[in-house]
């Protein structure tokens, strides 16, 4: 018998992916940010679901409101991932019998206030009784027919980019991060993307997935990598960098851009957005390699690479 922490996450999910049977409407299954369906000669929809479950993903006394503004925000991400449109979404609840009725209130008006700014409606959902606190969600979206921006898009000499700071999640930004809908969309407007995820794992982990669906590899600038301020007020012995690799759930897009139309892009970039968007580094041809260096050009290796459900 073989156990989930043996395989990892991504060895259960390749492991399941082989079990569904492919269907000719279905454009991307199982691998990226969100499924990809055909739904109209015009556009395809985005199919996603995520969890948030107690003490996994929030702790117990948590402000529900932003556990609320966690659990739609992680599907808001993955529509950004793709360049997509939020439209709706099912919220389902689990909590044991003693949980509190303002406590689901609460959580349903931090999904609610974030989720009505993106114009993602909340439609439905289910309740159940559970052993702990969980919310579900999951989301539908649209994106113009054989637009998505997929993960396996990049190629040798693209520029490397991710938005905002990263790392601090640990101190609580995890819980009210604010998702890229309208830089993502931006993204794959103007066709400046040629492959992004959204940071959930940590960098190092989400950098190394991409570079798996591309075949190709990368090399990244650890001193350009933009750290947080959070991440750097942490005393626990790890480095601001550490943190910034590895932490996850940072929810900021980590994408590509060909070369060629990357000083376009940055000049671009700066007149769409406040928000900052740090070119940290190249892909190579070395598939599936991730080479991390200092400003001295010597190799370093992250203290953590990043989070692991089940490890």
């Amino acid at each position: 018998m073989t156990t989930f922490h043996q395989v990892g996450e991504r060895g259960i999910i390749q492991r399941l992916a082989r079990l569904v049977p492919g269907r000719p409407d279905v454009r991307v299954g199982i691998g990226d940010d969100v499924a990809v369906v055909e739904h109209t000669g015009d556009h395809d929809l985005l199919l996603t679901s995520d969890a948030v479950i107690e003490q996994v993903h929030f702790l117990s006394d948590a402000p529900a409101e932003q556990v609320g503004h966690k659990a739609a925000g992680r599907v808001l991400s993955d529509f950004a991932a793709m360049g997509g449109e939020p439209l709706w979404a099912l919220v389902d609840l689990v909590a044991p019998a003693e949980t509190r009725v303002e406590w689901a209130e609460s959580v349903y008006r931090g999904a609610a206030r974030l989720a009505s700014r993106f114009h993602l409606a909340i439609v439905g959902g289910d309740t159940t009784a559970g052993p702990v606190r969980e919310l579900h969600v999951f989301g539908v979206g649209r994106v113009p027919a054989g637009k998505a921006v997929l993960r396996s898009g990049a190629k040798p000499g693209d520029v490397v980019h991710v938005t905002g700071s990263l790392g601090g999640s640990l101190a609580g930004r995890h819980l009210a991060f604010e998702p890229r809908v309208a830089e993502g969309r931006w993204l794959r407007e103007g066709g400046w993307a040629t492959a992004m995820l959204d940071i959930s794992d940590g960098l190092v982990v989400d950098l190394e997935r991409l570079l798996e669906s591309s075949g190709v590899g990368a090399e990244v600038r650890a001193d350009r990598v933009p750290v947080s301020a959070e991440a750097r007020a942490q005393k626990d012995g790890r480095t601001a960098l550490d943190h910034a690799l590895s932490d996850g759930e940072d929810y900021e897009l980590l994408f590509t851009v060909p070369a060629a139309r990357a000083a376009d892009f940055e000049a671009a970039w700066k007149k769409e957005f406040d928000l900052p968007c740090a070119p940290i580094g190249r892909m190579t041809d070395r598939k599936g390699i991730l080479v991390l260096r200092d400003a001295a050009g010597k190799l370093i290796r992250p203290f953590c690479e990043g989070y692991e459900h089940f490890a």
